[in-house]
């Protein structure tokens, strides 16, 4: 009797850890398929959502200051200058803070926008998330996380910002930078060759 209820208990729970599963897999944002809708207060506290962008591309960045992989990016200019390539193209630059307001690396809005301004990033918004809503939604899972998505609201990339998954500054040059080469793609009428990639970092310090 027993073994029977044992073995129905653990059935039970398997089934329950597959259904959750399955609603994490449909919730988390899918390459080929329309990216999820997101509204979040920016640093100066403006109202930004993503179907704002309509009709252009937008580059996601899942940032935190206080994570080394984060710091190499920004340290060694690289982000700065991906961010620029981007906006050359006229292309929409949203970076987004999912760090919990419960965590060391937790930084208010005028701390994060004095830190943006300081690296000089040129990103069209820093947005926060301190419940974790939009990260979770994307699936976001390391700081850099980066994702794009087209004018027509699907995901075309999702996974790091380049090749070499270090802390190092002195690796960028020798990386290929997976966004420059996704927008230049799209820039030329072409579909992104290599739309998902490992994403690399620290984990994104969600809100316990």
């Amino acid at each position: 009797m027993q073994r029977r209820q044992f073995a129905t208990s653990t059935l039970a729970s398997a089934a329950l850890l597959a259904t959750t599963s399955a609603a994490w897999a449909q919730a988390t944002a899918t390459v080929g398929q329309a990216a999820p809708n997101f509204s979040a207060k920016d640093v100066t506290g403006k109202t930004v959502s993503l179907a704002d962008f309509k009709g252009k591309t937008v580059v996601l960045e899942w940032v935190n200051p206080g994570c080394p992989y984060v710091r190499k990016h920004y340290d060694g200019g690289n982000m700065q200058g991906t961010q620029q390539d981007a906006l050359a193209k006229n292309v929409v630059w949203l970076a987004i803070n999912s760090t919990g307001n419960d965590h060391p690396d937790y930084l208010a809005p005028a701390k994060l926008s004095d830190w943006m301004k300081k690296q000089k990033a040129p990103a069209t918004h820093t947005l926060m998330d301190e419940d974790g809503k939009i990260g979770k939604a994307y699936g976001a899972r390391t700081t850099p996380h980066m994702y794009i998505v087209d004018g027509k609201g699907m995901l075309v990339y999702a996974g790091g910002i380049d090749s070499i998954p270090s802390a190092s500054a002195s690796d960028i040059p020798k990386a290929t930078n997976y966004i420059k080469v996704s927008l230049s793609e799209m820039a030329g009428g072409k579909a992104v060759s290599n739309s998902v990639t490992r994403p690399y970092g620290c984990s994104v310090k969600y809100k316990s």
